[in-house]
């Protein structure tokens, strides 16, 4: 078993807590982080001599976790969270493939320490940059954009947020704008 093992259990208040492991072939550890989704977690490093150790660990972590009652949330019970930048030209300078890459190198860390998701891809459109995260809670997602966005210095000012369950992507709905709108096109 390799890649990332990523589940979630609601608690005994209704909060969502969540696990998540991989290999970090890199530095030869096993990482486990875990915690409140939302909210920065916790993380464990353990030292493994190789990859099959890992899957090892891996394997008896999945195990751990469907015994205490977590699970994969299905993509169908999840939502898009779609950060967008207003641009000032149609396609997008140099400029803004900086401000591409830094955002979503940004909300990729930023969603995944708190177990808030992941960024699934972006795009240019006609004067707007979207980020496509597909993420468990949109609320919580929607107040780390936010946060993320302030932190790095991402252009908060440009900053539009929608969401849209994963099963219907073409209903989304504004949940922050930096300026007054009502509505949200992609």
């Amino acid at each position: 078993m390799s890649g990332i093992v990523r589940v979630y259990k609601r608690d005994d208040e209704g909060a969502l807590q969540f696990r998540e492991a991989w290999f970090d072939e890199e530095y030869s550890q096993f990482v486990m982080n875990f915690g409140a989704v939302g909210h920065q977690s916790k993380t464990e490093e353990t030292d493994v001599p190789d990859a099959g150790a890992a899957d090892g660990l891996l394997d008896a972590f999945a195990a751990q976790c469907a015994e205490d009652g977590y699970a994969e949330i299905p993509n169908e019970e999840q939502f898009w969270v779609v950060a967008q930048f207003a641009l000032k030209t149609r396609e997008g300078t140099d400029r803004d493939r900086r401000l591409e890459q830094k955002a979503k190198d940004a909300l990729i860390s930023h969603l995944a320490w708190r177990g808030l998701g992941t960024v699934e891809r972006s795009e240019f459109t006609d004067y707007k940059l979207n980020i496509f995260c597909l993420c468990p809670d949109v609320n919580k997602a929607v107040n780390a954009i936010k946060v993320c966005a302030r932190g790095e210095d991402l252009d908060f000012t440009k900053l539009s947020i929608a969401a849209a369950p994963f099963s219907d992507p073409d209903q989304y709905k504004l949940k922050h704008s930096a300026k007054p709108a009502s509505s949200f096109s992609l």
